[in-house]
């Protein structure tokens, strides 16, 4: 290969590694976020929900889990649509925000014994919010890596499926570890948001995935 082949190939291969860490990094972080949730439901039915029966808050925990499913199919169509209209890196950049907006209020929420009913309305909020941002991210990032490469578009694809085992490996290791550290007083305190806060954090990162 000539010198200035090979100049010109370092500068691609830069921006494609640029690409698919900003994507997968993106799909990973949205679904840890969405996933998360599960692993405290029992600590999150104390907080944000009414407690005088632990087992209707729990059910109610895990009902508003499963709404962000429901609202998956809304979120791929209208942001899909709009990925159309607009691009899809806008379409992938307004899914983040999206997400961002949502995990950032389960972040500050106050609990149920702060401001009463307002808490689980919040908390729904929350999860529609992610539900309808994951499955408008899913279709703009598979597309937009597939349509990055000219050779290797299943190896590109394969990337948001990497990225869903990378956030359920994300989601599992803060569930264990912050178990294991700290008590049932700890985690009601401010414990449980930890895992909310960790993904808040490195969101500014994945905001333009062509940079």
């Amino acid at each position: 290969m000539s010198a200035p082949s090979v100049a010109a190939t370092a500068p691609h291969r830069s921006s494609t590694f640029k690409v698919l860490a900003a994507a997968s990094i993106g799909n990973a972080l949205e679904w840890y976020d969405i996933l998360v949730y599960g692993y405290f439901a029992v600590t999150i039915s104390k907080l944000f929900f009414p407690t005088s029966d632990p087992a209707t808050a729990l059910l109610l925990t895990f009902g508003t889990f499963g709404v962000s499913y429901l609202v998956r199919p809304l979120g791929a169509l209208v942001l899909g649509a709009y990925a159309d209209h607009a691009g899809r890196r806008a379409a992938m950049l307004v899914s983040i925000v999206i997400m961002t907006i949502g995990t950032g209020l389960m972040a500050i929420m106050p609990t149920y014994n702060t401001i009463g009913i307002a808490a689980p309305i919040a908390v729904l909020l929350a999860r529609l919010l992610q539900g309808f941002a994951v499955a408008g991210e899913f279709g703009s990032a598979t597309a937009f890596l597939v349509g990055h490469s000219k050779e290797r578009k299943g190896f590109f694809a394969s990337f948001q499926w990497f990225g869903q085992g990378l956030a359920a490996v994300l989601a599992s290791f803060f569930g264990v570890l912050l178990f294991s550290w700290l008590t049932a007083d700890q985690l009601e305190s401010r414990g449980e948001r930890s895992p909310a806060d960790a993904a808040y954090g490195p969101s500014d990162c994945t905001q333009d995935p062509a940079h």
